[in-house]
């Protein structure tokens, strides 16, 4: 094992800097939907970029709102999924033998945190703010939140750290 290698697993062992970085996250989360809900109304947005607006969305579904025309339930089954999924990933990271490598245990303290950002706000509102807002021409996505880019940055670490080992194991 290189110098490096031997760097980024000590840093891995450490459950507690992983939980700290899922609670960075969360912060981070919080205090930029605060202040979007604070300076923004809904669906008033500003132009960042030709591609990017900022601006405020209340979504009561998930991912690209689905379930949010359901009629309610679907608030309540979020927040036992994100606090089920956060209990696991918990309980995994604080499971993780010594030498894991930093690209596991990163990637599940993203999830973590964006899960707990977006549970948050579903417990204390009833949906999520949303405010980050991609389009080109007339095409626009999904408006997302920092909780949302965590878990995907969090899901891409875990399938790279899922390649790698494959590899390393053949």
């Amino acid at each position: 094992m290189s110098a490096t290698e031997n760097m980024t697993v000590a840093r891995a062992s450490r459950p507690t800097k992983w939980l700290l970085l899922s609670a960075l996250i969360v912060v981070a989360d919080q205090a930029t939907k605060a202040y979007i809900a604070q300076h923004f109304g809904e669906f008033e947005f500003r132009t960042v970029l030709p591609v990017l607006d900022i601006t405020l969305m209340h979504n009561v579904g998930a991912a690209f709102s689905f379930l949010a025309s359901a009629s309610g339930w679907q608030r309540w089954f979020f927040i036992a999924l994100a606090v089920g999924v956060s209990a696991a990933i918990v309980a995994w990271l604080l499971r993780l033998p010594k030498g894991t490598h930093a690209l596991l245990a990163g990637g599940l303290a993203l999830v973590l945190g964006g899960a707990l950002g977006n549970v948050i706000d579903r417990i204390r509102l009833g949906f999520v703010v949303d405010f980050i807002h991609f389009h080109w021409d007339r095409a626009y996505f999904p408006a997302f939140n920092v909780a949302d880019s965590a878990i995907t940055v969090g899901a891409a670490c875990l399938l790279l750290d899922a390649l790698f080992d494959s590899r390393r194991k053949t």
